[in-house]
């Protein structure tokens, strides 16, 4: 089943670029749309915090791709 999508157009390309680098999308969660999962699948991988109503979607959106950019898990390219 396909994830739905984020009905902010930043966040929702700053999701896509995780799960471009190999994060999965978990949706769901009590003040969360969902959260997003590095590649490492131990206790010692990153994980992020998409919300579901951010004060400043644009700003939450740059500290997904930092978050992304700066996992120290990343997939091999």
């Amino acid at each position: 089943m396909a994830r739905p999508r984020y009905k902010n157009k930043h966040i929702e390309a700053a999701i896509r670029h995780a799960e471009s680098r190999g994060w999965r999308v978990q949706v769901g969660g009590s003040h969360a749309w969902g959260f997003l999962l590095c590649p490492e699948a131990s206790r010692d991988g990153c994980d992020r915090a998409v919300l579901s109503t951010p004060t400043d979607p644009q700003g939450h959106a740059r500290d997904i791709l930092k978050s992304v950019d700066r996992c120290p898990h990343r997939a091999q390219e």
